[in-house]
């Protein structure tokens, strides 16, 4: 029998996840039932808001089990198992990562075609990635042509998206702010208009310099400061599409909320909270739109990839830490 191997939650972390908060775990292959299908993953994903299930709260979605895999995006081979549309031989994407092989019920997943882009591409620029920052910008958001933007954590999987797809839908300015100077030039590559590093100094006066004349929308990754720099840089009736605050992920203490709330009022803001799997409706137009940027070389895309199962975790970490450029992938 071939060995399976698993990344189990060993405990929750306190703060800042650490390498001791996960565990390697050896397990059998499973044996498929009616409706099941084996699938020897190729790709796993690691996200953000990953670390939001770690913790043993009320959310969205279940928080992950202690002594059991977590789970997450993934791609790979049927191995075993048939189902309508699916046989062994074809690659297919479904939710459980973290593991070399899972057991998938059929109708979780979803047949893809590696001849249209590279596999990994299904789990960021054609996935769930490339779907939020085109469902959070164009419907949450509702951009206009010529409105300027504001992208925070610019140079991740998403934002990266974010400031091409205004770009490419006719916004008149977009500003993007990351962590490096490595990455702020990499945003210049990528078309942004300006971008700054937010170690450099408070980050309302960064946006100010990059984005005087203000901003009508705000894509926010990061949240804390950032959001209270967006809501204070607002124009009259502008519009944040609240993604991810991943500022304040690990913090122990209650986060300091932006001080300017008060703004919202006068300035007729509109600030949202969205979850990707509320604009499914999208799909298709998105696949064949992004497709077609990609076709055209009018899009680019980054990945950071991690080889390995047993370097999951440090992959993780290194997300949350900043250290990827684009989409962080484990390659198994």
């Amino acid at each position: 029998m071939t060995v399976n191997r698993e990344i189990h939650l060993a405990s929750r972390p306190q703060g800042w996840p650490t390498a001791d908060n996960f565990r390697l775990v050896e397990t059998e292959v499973p044996t498929p039932g009616p409706g099941q299908l084996v699938v020897r993953n190729q790709f796993m994903s690691v996200d953000p808001y990953m670390r939001g299930r770690m913790d043993d709260v009320r959310s969205y979605v279940p928080p992950f089990a202690l002594d059991a895999p977590l789970d997450g995006g993934a791609l790979g081979e049927v191995v075993a198992g048939e189902a309508d549309g699916i046989a062994p031989g074809d690659t297919v994407l479904h939710g459980l990562g973290w593991r070399e092989y899972a057991l998938v019920d059929a109708r979780g997943a979803r047949r893809i075609d590696p001849d249209l882009a590279p596999v990994s591409a299904y789990l960021g620029v054609l996935g769930m990635t490339g779907l939020t920052a085109y469902a959070g910008l164009l419907d949450v958001a509702a951009m206009r042509p010529g409105e300027t933007v504001f992208v925070s954590g610019a140079a991740g999987a998403v934002g990266s998206m974010v400031g091409q797809i205004a770009k490419l839908r006719g916004a008149g300015r977009v500003v993007g702010s990351a962590g490096s100077a490595a990455k702020v030039e990499r945003l210049a590559g990528l078309g942004f208009d300006a971008a700054f590093d937010y170690h450099d100094g408070p980050v309302r006066d960064s946006l100010r310099a990059a984005a005087p004349d203000g901003i009508d929308v705000y894509f926010d990754n990061v949240g804390g400061d950032h959001l209270e720099a967006a809501i204070g840089a607002m124009r009259l009736h502008g519009r944040a599409a609240i993604c991810g605050m991943i500022a304040q992920y690990n913090d122990t203490e209650p986060p300091a909320a932006p001080r300017n709330l008060a703004l919202v009022i006068g300035k007729r803001l509109t600030l949202r909270g969205f979850l990707v799997g509320d604009h499914g409706h999208l799909r298709g137009q998105f696949v064949q739109e992004v497709a077609g940027w990609l076709r055209e070389g009018m899009l680019s895309y980054d990945e950071t990839v991690v080889d390995g199962i047993a370097r999951a975790p440090e992959a993780f970490l290194g997300l949350l830490r900043g250290e990827n450029l684009g989409k962080m992938l484990v390659r198994l």
